[in-house]
């Protein structure tokens, strides 16, 4: 069993940690803060062995070198980054592997976002951590790539089973539906998922993680039909 933590953290960050019960290992994505990773590993008597990121902001990386140093913990990440991750111990490219316990996580590049992003795939037990490449109803913006690149990473998470729970690291899900509304007025899985989202949100309840499945139903970028109509629906979101 992996269990998977969500740490809120800066404005509107989420840090994940994982821990398997099985060998007793705690990975954690992209801190973006050390303070309250180290207290939520803490609080559950868990040591944090492991440290993957995503992509080199400073929102993802933040908190990697205080973990570090009051862990010893190995950090992961992406090779074509390097050199804006000072604290990298290992370097990942497409097709690499890091595991927690006995469990494997297969590494995907997914450039667009930043140039060398990365995203992490547990097939099993049907995990995906991709930081800033999908969100919940959005996708990341083109800060270092094209829509090319970023309709190909939707093709791509597309393709991984409905049932893949997906792990972003912002909250940004009702931006990104009322855009998915403009976006797709005649769609009725976004006005109910809008819905869903609004209320969710005046609890003040998180609405990540999402899974394949409702990304494929209700993700005005995941659903472009092409390069060309992505890269309009990120100018417009990016506008609006």
């Amino acid at each position: 069993m992996i269990e998977v933590v969500r740490i809120p953290a800066l404005r509107d960050n989420y840090i994940w940690m994982l821990h398997d019960d099985a060998s007793g290992e705690t990975v954690v994505v992209d801190p973006a803060e050390a303070a309250p990773v180290l207290a939520a590993a803490e609080s559950r008597g868990w040591t944090i062995g492991q440290i993957w990121n995503t992509h080199w902001h400073p929102d993802h990386i933040g908190g990697n070198a205080a973990i570090k140093a009051a862990t010893s913990c190995i950090i992961s990440g992406p090779r074509a980054e390097a050199a804006k991750i000072p604290t990298l111990d290992r370097l990942l490219a497409e097709g690499d592997t890091v595991t927690i316990g006995a469990i494997t996580a297969v590494v995907m590049e997914v450039p667009a976002h930043t140039g060398g992003h990365i995203a992490y795939y547990l097939a099993e037990p049907g995990l995906a951590f991709v930081g800033d490449t999908l969100f919940a109803m959005g996708c990341g913006r083109l800060f270092e790539g094209t829509p090319a690149q970023m309709w190909r990473n939707m093709e791509r998470l597309a393709a991984l089973p409905p049932k893949t729970q997906v792990y972003c690291a912002h909250e940004y899900t009702l931006s990104n539906g009322r855009f998915a509304a403009v976006a797709e007025p005649g769609n009725a899985a976004v006005t109910a998922r809008l819905a869903d989202v609004e209320a969710a949100r005046a609890r003040g309840e998180a609405t990540v993680p999402t899974t394949i499945a409702l990304e494929r139903a209700t993700n005005p970028f995941m659903r472009a039909g092409s390069a060309e109509e992505l890269g309009r629906r990120r100018a417009a979101k990016d506008a609006a």
